[in-house]
């Protein structure tokens, strides 16, 4: 039974992840987390996800051994739990959306001393998507014009997500564009005839949307349009936890999602 830590348990998606880690009989909740603090400190994390007792306590210190700790809480909070887990020997998945280059460059130094997994979105069918823009990107080529369009609830911090970043930065290692030179968000005013390399970034923030993301490849006389609309925060969960499945059984090193679903890049 593999023995499983939670950081940021009290979150939207950390209180869901301790509830399904609960109901899988391979798995163990050892350690629920959260920032020093936080009013849920010394509760039983089942009271607070609903679970029922579960006798793990929420604390802000790791003081259990765990194979595994799943993180989604902040990029600040990532970072240092990562270091926690490269001292320990602990395997991390982390689908933190947010991180800067440096905070992402920081854990995947850390990777050398545990086995590591970072992705923005832990969906199977949105890992799917990944490929499949890239790979639908190469094969339309330049007469297509490429626009991304994520929308999330009102709460969400970070913009645009994570998601779509990972959609832009997939189609512009599969066509020879630069993230950092061809892709505009959002457009305003008089913004002139479209380039012919650009990516079009808009984030929309409405309401309760757990997460949909399209991307539109048109030309003159034609679209194609991909979507994925997650229904559930579930839809994440589960692919954390068998990300953590796959984490528990590997070396040290960085690994990605598509190595959990052993998606061909």
């Amino acid at each position: 039974m593999l023995k499983i830590a939670v950081n940021g348990a009290c979150g939207r998606m950390g209180a869901r992840i301790a509830a399904l880690i609960i109901e899988d009989p391979q798995l163990k909740l050892v350690a629920a987390l959260e920032r020093h603090g936080h009013s849920f400190l010394d509760k039983d994390v089942g009271t607070v996800t609903g679970c029922g007792e579960t006798h793990v306590k929420i604390t802000s210190t790791l003081n259990t051994h765990a194979d595994v700790l799943i993180d989604f809480s902040s990029p600040e909070s990532t970072v240092a739990i990562a270091e926690v887990c490269a001292m320990k020997g602990i395997g991390l998945v982390a689908g933190t959306t947010g991180l800067s280059t440096q905070q992402f460059e920081k854990i995947k130094h850390l990777s050398r001393q545990m086995p590591c997994l970072v992705s923005p979105n832990m969906s199977v069918g949105v890992n799917v998507m990944f490929n499949l823009a890239a790979q639908m990107a190469q094969m339309l080529g330049k007469d297509f014009d490429i626009e991304i369009i994520e929308t999330h609830h009102r709460f969400k911090k970070d913009s645009p997500s994570g998601t779509a970043l990972k959609l832009a930065e997939k189609i512009c290692d599969a066509t020879g564009r630069k993230l950092d030179k061809d892709v505009i968000y959002g457009r305003h005013g008089i913004t002139g005839e479209r380039p012919e390399n650009q990516i079009g970034m808009h984030a929309v923030r409405s309401g309760d949307v757990i997460g949909d993301h399209t991307v539109v490849f048109g030309s003159l006389g034609e679209r194609i349009e991909i979507t994925h609309k997650a229904h559930t925060r579930d839809t994440f969960v589960r692919g954390a936890i068998r990300a953590a499945k796959f984490i528990a059984q590997k070396t040290p090193g960085m690994y990605s999602m598509s190595d959990v679903l052993s998606i061909q890049s």
